[in-house]
């Protein structure tokens, strides 16, 4: 069964992105998540993850369409 939370790092892995960015998501309001426990984990529900993955391919095709690129060597 796959778990229904992940932790900050796992999220950080799947974004490949630090876990200060992973925490700074979460602590923004950009991405969802609850504390739990008494040393107060935080955890993402593996839907809110997804949720927010497909919010940013929305803004980035929005970001795309509004900026399109003059030429290639924008590509980094």
């Amino acid at each position: 069964m796959d778990p229904r939370f992940l932790t900050l790092a796992d999220v950080a892995e799947t974004l490949n992105i630090s876990a200060s960015q992973a925490y700074a998501l979460v602590r923004s309001g950009d991405l969802p998540a609850i504390k739990v426990g008494g040393r107060g984990q935080w955890r993402v529900e593996v839907s809110e993850l997804e949720e927010y993955i497909q919010r940013m391919y929305e803004q980035t095709r929005s970001f795309i369409a509004t900026n399109p690129a003059e030429d290639a060597s924008e590509v980094h």
